[in-house]
């Protein structure tokens, strides 16, 4: 199962630390830290070499693949599950998909979707990135529309897609993407070239169309 649509069962095992933690710059700073040094090693270049606002960015844009990714399968079955910051809990790991846990909760209707994802989970943690490393809204936003996109394209289906586009014409979304047919296509960049060999994305806007 593809890593990024799972939420484990929250059992209180230890390990486990409330989500609202990433939600402290100072946590989220020490975050972007231990990724920064991971690529300083995985790209054998100096430290200053991989700017700090540009490693945000790119985790970031993980955590929010993580955050919309579960809720977009289970919306395309009907249902979200009604969860905010404090239902959830991370985990942390030397690298990959940051492991989430959440609560059992309620379900709302499909169409809560983008009240209880977007607005309720991934916009706080939007809030910290934008104002701790001085990220902008065209960035941080149009992480969430290509982690959006990731999540259609791994679903793969004709429904997937038509959800996105549709949540794409909802601000703060709106104007950060666009959907052509099974693809998505930013109007903005992670960042990621910055780093030296780090390249540009399947959907990145420097991209030849």
């Amino acid at each position: 199962m593809n890593p990024y649509f799972v939420w484990e069962p929250f059992d209180g095992g230890a390990g486990w630390r409330p989500f609202a933690e990433l939600l402290d710059p100072a946590v989220a700073a020490q975050r972007v830290a231990v990724s920064r040094q991971a690529l300083v090693a995985m790209f054998g270049l100096a430290e200053d070499a991989v700017p700090e606002r540009v490693v945000a960015s790119v985790l970031f844009l993980g955590y929010a693949s993580r955050l919309v990714s579960p809720p977009l399968a289970a919306a395309l079955a009907g249902q979200v599950p009604d969860v905010g910051p404090a239902d959830l809990w991370w985990r942390e790991v030397p690298g990959g998909p940051l492991p989430l846990a959440v609560r059992p909760k309620a379900e709302r209707p499909a169409h809560d979707y983008f009240d209880v994802v977007v607005l309720g989970l991934v916009a706080p943690l939007a809030e910290v990135f934008m104002d701790r490393f001085h990220l902008s809204p065209h960035v941080v936003w149009g992480n969430v529309a290509s982690a959006l996109g990731g999540a259609a394209g791994q679903i793969g289906s004709a429904s997937a897609w038509a959800s996105v586009a549709e949540l794409l014409r909802r601000a703060p979304l709106k104007g950060r993407a666009d959907v052509h047919g099974a693809a998505l296509r930013r109007r903005n960049c992670c960042l990621y070239y910055r780093i030296p060999g780090g390249g540009t994305c399947g959907d990145c806007v420097l991209r030849k169309a």
